[in-house]
């Protein structure tokens, strides 16, 4: 009997390490803030239960104070101060800023279930000891007292924008800190990344009557705010007073976000399957227009998104004015807003995508910054080169390859000596340029160049496979692969060993065609980077035939499907990852070919692309 207890033991050990994703916490915030706006104060009460679906017992716990990043000497400031290439946007202005302009959050109580507890505040951290641990299984009730400060908009949150927009509030609350299978993630704040708990959001909002409040989640009491749900029948019932009382619940996020202004423009649009968008702006003569036209595109890149990523799991969305450019949350962005059309329709794209990357499949941002911002960039140029096709961006054509411009920048950081790998932490890249570069372009190129090796037809499964299966999640990029392996019948360990974990690119070249007997010819191809990939060769013949002949590595363990009807598809004999030339038969003779293309589609990230073609004569 001991021994069949061990064994049981043993596979549930087994069994949950292979899957350490199996389990992540709970939280229900309830927060009721007083806003003043003539000191841009506010002090607040937060009620978070948390919700242990851990196997650890937790004795202490750890909260974000995002706003206290905005001090001079902090984590951010000396960051900014002493990085080679710091933001425009931040440089020393941290530095500088006097008491009346510093961000701050103060503490004033925190209890767990009615016990006073012992706290320390380091930077942007705040270090809890729990008065009774927390079982795995078992819930507790934080209850906090605490004040803050809002400073003048320096990156993503503030006051004051330089657009006129009074209050962007991103960040803006003690934010109970993400425990997963890899331990606590209580990282200082130096405006990169973000990792929240999947819960709900119940939050009120007091501030005086003549302000308009955009947020995250669904407003509670449209009949006394008078926003928000326009459309709805209801009596207008604002109570007298100063102050007007804004009412926001939000299911299934991991974030909340909101924004003020008494000047803010609020127009929506309401969609066949219920989802509302709301667009909130500072109107004048420069905008009018671009926010007038925005709704219908959107309407659009929503449809085409639930088709592409998965359906939106929500009711509602916001466009916000606000911030310092483009910033994504749950069920809202903060955008900059005096754009042209297409840079505001742009920008609007890929914060919506946002929505799907992280704010569903809820990534570590910080160690995987690449799943948030690649996927997002690779579904903009996607969704920006359909509305082209659309003919929705006036003066701008599709595109033939719209991830052209993306790839160009991955090449350019090749070229600059200062990649470093995807797995470098967002906080801990050398460079500003780096992380950019890294984060946005090769991430975009990882999936695109995954299409190539796993088939359009596999990818675009994948892509949904991957959103059904680990929406409201925190899935990796062990999660995402295993995803896209069952989805092409492909191994794909070796291409995350590769391009993730390494800087190594591929880089494959055209070296001969030779005479092979009376009625053929050898094509002499060679590995000349470090990387090793399938390969693609399409060889047209003088009929103007194209013959498209897919070679497949050794290590993927089979080969993807034909992609192309229009050509005569040929599956060759595997390239072996560790050989650095392969001889492939042709049953042409040379003075029948006319050209020879390595990787046509041009989605391998190649890095050099002058001998990946030839063409006759042949020497």
């Amino acid at each position: 009997m001991k021994q069949i207890l061990f064994l049981l033991a043993l596979f549930l050990v087994q069994t949950l390490g292979a899957q350490p994703n199996c389990w992540q916490q709970r939280v229900q915030y309830e927060m009721d803030i007083d806003f003043e706006v003539k000191t841009h104060q506010y002090s607040g009460t937060q009620k978070l239960t948390y919700f242990n679906e851990s196997p650890d017992q937790l004795d202490r716990v750890f909260y974000h104070l995002y706003l206290n990043a905005f001090q001079p000497g902090s984590a951010m400031d000396v960051r900014s101060r002493t990085i080679p290439d710091p933001d425009f946007r931040v440089l020393d202005r941290i530095s500088r800023l006097k008491p009346d302009e510093i961000g701050y959050q103060k503490i004033i109580s925190l209890t767990q279930d009615g016990k006073p507890l012992t706290y320390h505040v380091e930077g942007t951290i705040l270090e809890v000891a729990l008065a009774v641990p927390i079982e795995p299984g078992d819930s507790t009730v934080f209850e906090m007292e605490f004040e803050a400060q809002v400073p003048p908009q320096i990156r993503r949150n503030g006051r004051d924008s330089e657009e006129g927009v009074d209050y962007s509030m991103s960040q803006w609350y003690p934010k109970m800190c993400n425990y997963d299978y890899q331990g606590w993630h209580a990282n200082p704040y130096i405006a990169r990344e973000f990792y929240g708990i999947f819960g709900s959001f119940d939050v009120t909002i007091h501030i005086d009557r003549n302000y308009v409040v955009a947020a995250t989640g669904y407003l509670q009491n449209p009949q006394e705010t008078g926003y928000g749900y326009e459309n709805i029948d209801l009596p207008l019932q604002r109570p007298k007073g100063e102050k007007l009382t804004w009412h926001f619940y939000a299911p299934q996020v991991h974030d909340f976000v909101w924004a003020a202004d008494t000047e803010y423009t609020h127009t929506q649009l309401v969609r066949p399957d219920g989802v509302t968008l709301h667009f909130f702006f500072l109107k004048n003569g420069n905008n009018l227009e671009e926010w007038a036209r925005l709704p219908k595109v959107m309407d659009t890149v929503l449809s085409y998104l639930n088709d592409q990523c998965g359906k939106y799991p929500y009711q509602q969305f916001s466009f916000i004015q606000g911030g310092d450019g483009g910033m994504e949350y749950p069920m809202a962005t903060l955008i900059t807003g005096n754009r042209s059309f297409g840079s505001l329709v742009g920008t609007s794209v890929h914060e919506m995508i946002h929505s799907w990357y992280p704010m569903v499949l809820g990534t570590n941002e910080a160690l995987y910054p690449w799943m948030d911002e690649g996927f997002t960039t690779y579904f903009s140029n996607e969704t920006m080169n359909y509305l082209r096709a659309k003919g929705m961006l006036p003066g701008e054509m599709p595109r033939g390859n719209p991830m052209g411009p993306t790839y160009a920048g991955y090449l350019n950081l090749v070229r600059s000596g200062l990649e470093e790998p995807l797995t470098t932490h967002a906080d801990h890249y050398q460079t500003n340029y780096a992380y950019g570069q890294a984060a946005y372009d090769k991430g975009a190129v990882f999936l695109h160049q995954l299409s190539y090796v796993v088939g359009m037809e596999a990818f675009r499964q994948g892509m949904l496979d991957y959103f059904k299966i680990w929406q409201f999640h925190h899935p990796n990029v062990n999660d995402f692969i295993r995803v896209m392996e069952k989805a092409s019948g492909l191994e794909l360990d070796w291409y995350k060993e590769y391009f993730v974990q390494t800087t190594l690119s591929p880089d494959y070249g055209i070296e001969a065609l030779k005479t092979a007997g009376p009625a053929g010819s050898l094509l002499v191809l060679n590995r000349v980077g470090a990387m090793p990939m399938p390969v693609d060769v399409e060889v047209t013949t003088l009929d103007g035939k194209r013959h498209l002949y897919n070679i497949p590595l050794d290590i993927m363990r089979g080969a993807k499907l034909p992609e192309n009807t229009n050509l005569e598809w040929t599956v060759a004999p595997d390239w072996m990852w560790v050989q650095p030339s392969y001889e492939l038969e042709l049953p042409f003779t040379p003075d029948q070919i006319k050209t020879i293309e390595i990787d046509p589609s041009s989605r391998m990230a190649d890095i050099n692309r002058s001998n990946n073609i030839k063409e006759a004569p042949w020497n």
